[in-house]
């Protein structure tokens, strides 16, 4: 009873980490309504953002162009996502930029200066102002939603000359269809100017939705990330990103790939990090590392001749800083990862358990592929910087000013078609929608 209830407690705490406090209250809702069937549901009350009426004092004639408001759900520490918002928002304030950090919704601080304290704390010493709450928020030059539930707040704020939507993945895949599917995939047509992680993005939300998008790249903190010296090099190990309750990185679908390895390498060793599977049954030879401190993973990366990493959606910074740590990857193809990876520095398979199991058990066979994907993978890491990503973050706001992007609903265009992996998005280029004629006849 007592293991039950730590687990339940540990997986809200990775569900809010992962989601947000908002989304995490809605599945704890959806989960007590379902057991007490008389009890009143407040579906209006519950998603008035949806339908968020406008607020905040309209922007002065002589507002200063390089401030910037964050709209951002709740944070706590470990969440990948605000981290890479707050890591682009320092680096903004080195080049000049004024940030304030909204957060939206429901909140676990007390008070504005206790979210200060934990963000500067833990995260990065920003010189941003905290707000809980955007009702009494001041006017900012660009306002930036950074989820689909902050999208709805910032398309209410009437305090900002440009509307910004920075997206790091494609959130209505984080649903089944339904209403919140269509809630967040609604936010892609508000009009807002789009700065991506990565390419594919890019390319998805111009060709499905309409949108003005420019892509930023990902980089590795190198000060971090490093080779470390390996123990014990005779036992081969594999990594493997390991989180059931984000089902986008296709748990069930690893361990079923991880197990035909070990039916055909029994001598190989396993390394699971990322959530504690301790309550699943796993039948061969594996290190629980559950979730690992920041500053434990490299060692941890070090230690393992070649990392596992699925992704269902956009990619996360795993694979690089795997890389960067002297692991090579393997990973499923598609081109929400190809925009990242390539043959030249990753093992790229077709995502089957055949496919996948037999490109790791590949790798580990070859030692000359191997260490070519190492020496490979550390130096395509190294090229990567983020002070260069928040140059181009900071010339994507400049270009949404140069193209006066509308900030009413835009319905996405019609002819509108996917590019396909074969022409990714540039890094340094807006993507607009091709014209009627190139849609329909290419």
């Amino acid at each position: 009873m007592m293991r039950r209830t730590l687990a339940r407690a540990r997986r809200l705490r990775e569900l809010q980490q992962r989601i947000g406090t908002l989304a995490t209250a809605r599945h704890v809702w959806r989960r007590l309504t379902e057991r007490a069937r008389l009890t009143p549901v407040d579906v209006l009350g519950f998603y008035r953002f949806v339908t968020q009426p406008p607020f905040g004092a309209p922007l002065p004639a002589d507002m200063k162009r390089k401030t910037i408001a964050w709209f951002i759900p709740d944070f706590d520490v470990g969440s990948g996502g605000h981290l890479n918002i707050f890591r682009l928002a320092w680096h903004l304030e080195d080049l000049g930029y004024e940030c304030r950090i909204v957060i939206v919704g429901p909140c676990r601080y007390p008070s504005a200066q206790a979210a200060r304290d934990v963000l500067r704390r833990h995260f990065f010493p920003l010189a941003a102002e905290v707000w809980l709450g955007a009702d009494t928020i001041p006017p900012s030059y660009f306002s930036v939603a950074t989820s689909w539930i902050t999208a709805y707040y910032v398309r209410a704020f009437q305090g900002a000359a440009q509307r910004i939507y920075f997206v790091q993945d494609f959130e209505p895949f984080f649903f089944p269809a339904g209403s919140e599917y269509l809630f967040a995939e609604n936010t892609y047509r508000f009009g807002f100017y789009g700065i991506t992680a990565g390419e594919w993005l890019a390319g998805k939300l111009a060709a499905d939705y309409g949108m003005r998008t420019r892509a930023i790249g990902f980089a590795v903190e190198l000060d971090r990330y490093s080779p470390r010296p390996r123990r014990d090099p005779e036992i081969r190990r594999v990594f493997f990103y390991a989180r059931p309750p984000t089902l986008r990185r296709a748990f069930e679908f690893g361990l079923l790939v991880l197990a035909e390895v070990a039916r055909r390498l029994p001598d190989v060793k396993f390394v699971l990090a990322g959530w504690d599977v301790g309550h699943y049954v796993i039948p061969f030879a594996h290190l629980n590392a559950g979730n690992v401190a920041l500053a434990e993973l490299p060692d941890l990366y070090s230690q393992c001749d070649v990392a596992l990493v699925l992704s269902c959606t956009n990619l996360s910074l795993l694979p690089l800083e795997l890389m960067a740590c002297g692991c090579p990857v393997v990973s499923n193809r598609g081109s929400h990862v190809e925009w990242l990876l390539n043959p030249d520095i990753a093992v790229l398979a077709d995502f089957t358990v055949e496919a996948l199991s037999e490109a790791v058990i590949a790798l580990l066979a070859d030692d000359a592929r191997r260490r070519l994907l190492v020496d490979r993978g550390i130096e395509y890491a190294r090229r990567a910087d983020w002070r260069k990503q928040a140059e181009r973050f900071a010339a994507a706001l400049e270009d949404s000013v140069s193209q006066g992007i509308p900030t009413g609903d835009t319905p996405a265009a019609p002819g509108c078609r996917a590019r396909s992996a074969q022409q990714p998005a540039g890094l340094d280029r807006p993507h607009t929608l091709p014209s009627a004629k190139t849609a329909d006849n290419p």
